[in-house]
């Protein structure tokens, strides 16, 4: 009896721990939004159409390109931010109102570029309709409160707002989608849901919290902006590199033929989750281990690593040879280019397993301006590989061209290691 309690014990503090609590419910975050990405599949191709669907999806990548610039690294830096002003509920105010100051006047600035794409250059001819129904998207982004409640270490009320805000959108979709010309609604009814539920936290924040909204400080925010420019630069050319392909496709194929290829790119981008996460759930104590001891940290990482490398092997395969089923269950008809796309996309999450350690190495040991380099390597690779092999082969190409990426990205990581820390190189490879 007292020997179960000794091991429930521990388990119960580790589950109380907060740092635990946060990765826990981000992890619930992402969990849902893809679990209503998948349930949502089947019903908008039913509804509008594998085309539509795949303008949809091709207006998506624009809006989710065009939230990096309204994130601009804020989602990285506003949390540190937030933890170290916990007792100056002035300073806190400050800080959450410069944030969102600056993310909204980003969110015009992103607009504004849209309109001048669309109407001003005649960008986006096939979907612009869909798109400027999009923009309602980068609000939503502009004020969810993620990072202020991540800094809190409190995420449990805004995980629960982002379940309900996507079974909103889910219910929508239902409700009134249900033709190829109702398609424009689908991404505003996502922007929308989500936008109402970001401001039912604002109003939380500011009543319940105690959190006030000053006027924005140009010059604070602008001191912001070039302090995150180079995570700002970094997660876009990593975005690119990792979701850019449906963008490039574009130029080349039409839309039916980019409803069957996104639909392998989401199933794809949805079990690519997998290394980022095991590399959340690793970075905290393989800094500490770096920190305190090296060769307990390189004896940590090869243990990750050795797992990390059979699961994502064992994800790659299963999605390999169940792409018919999974294909047949998301649009409930046999797509026979989305199940060869998928069978070529499914070494993705393997390949990018192989990265782990060399990120985890170039975070732990805060070599910040080589995961800068290394994302810009990457992204120039992918954007001038990308368009060759699709203008040769079509979809196939440009399946080819995302596998060679990630196998470029870590040996881009291992030249750099190489160059500038053979310490950790030698230390772990060894």
């Amino acid at each position: 009896m007292f020997e179960k309690l000794n091991l429930l014990i521990p388990f119960g503090n580790y589950i109380r721990n907060k740092s635990f609590q946060n990765f826990l419910f981000l992890a619930v975050i992402q969990s849902s939004n893809v679990l209503i990405s998948i349930i949502s599949m089947p019903l908008l191709i039913q509804s509008i159409g594998v085309d539509q669907f795949g303008l949809i999806n091709l207006a998506l990548s624009v809006i989710i390109l065009l939230n990096i610039l309204v994130g601009f690294g804020y989602n990285l830096s506003a949390p540190r931010e937030v933890a170290i002003n916990l007792g100056d509920k002035k300073a806190l105010s400050h800080i959450v109102s410069n944030v969102f100051s600056g993310k909204i006047l980003l969110a015009f600035f992103a607009v504004f570029l849209i309109f001048v794409g669309a109407f001003g250059f005649n960008l986006f001819p096939e979907y612009q309709t869909i798109l400027i129904f999009s923009v309602l998207l980068l609000f939503s982004e502009a004020t969810l409160p993620l990072w202020f409640f991540q800094g809190l270490e409190k995420m449990k009320l805004v995980s629960i707002a982002n379940i309900f805000s996507k079974l909103l959108f889910l219910m929508g979709i239902v409700l009134f989608i249900h033709s190829p010309e109702q398609s424009k609604w689908v991404n505003f009814l996502m922007g929308f849901f989500g936008l109402g539920i970001n401001l039912l936290l604002l109003a939380y924040i500011h009543w319940f919290l105690d959190i006030q909204f000053y006027r924005p400080e140009f010059s604070a925010i602008w001191k912001s902006l070039k302090e995150n420019s180079l995570l700002f630069f970094s997660n876009l050319a990593s975005h690119i590199s990792i979701s850019g392909g449906l963008i490039v496709l574009s130029f080349f194929a039409n839309a039916e033929t980019l409803g069957m290829y996104s639909l392998a790119e989401r199933v794809i981008m949805v079990v690519r989750l997998f290394p980022p996460f095991i590399f959340q759930a690793i970075i905290p104590n393989a800094s500490r281990l770096y920190t305190e001891d090296l060769p307990s940290f390189f004896l940590f990482l090869k243990r990750v690593y050795k797992k990390v490398l059979i699961v994502g092997f064992i994800i790659s395969a299963g999605v390999h040879f169940a792409a018919p089923f999974i294909v047949q269950i998301l649009s409930r008809s046999a797509l026979e280019d989305s199940i060869l796309y998928l069978k070529i996309l499914a070494l993705v999450p393997f390949l990018a397993c192989l990265n782990v350690a060399n990120v985890t190495m170039m975070m732990a040991a805060d070599l910040r301006q080589l995961l800068f380099k290394a994302s810009w390597l990457m992204c120039a690779f992918m954007l001038i590989l990308s368009p060759i092999l699709t203008g040769y082969f079509g979809p196939i190409g440009l399946c080819l061209a995302i596998i060679s990426t990630e196998v470029a990205v870590f040996f881009i990581c291992l030249m750099l290691l190489y160059r500038h820390n053979r310490t950790l190189l030698y230390g772990f490879y060894s």
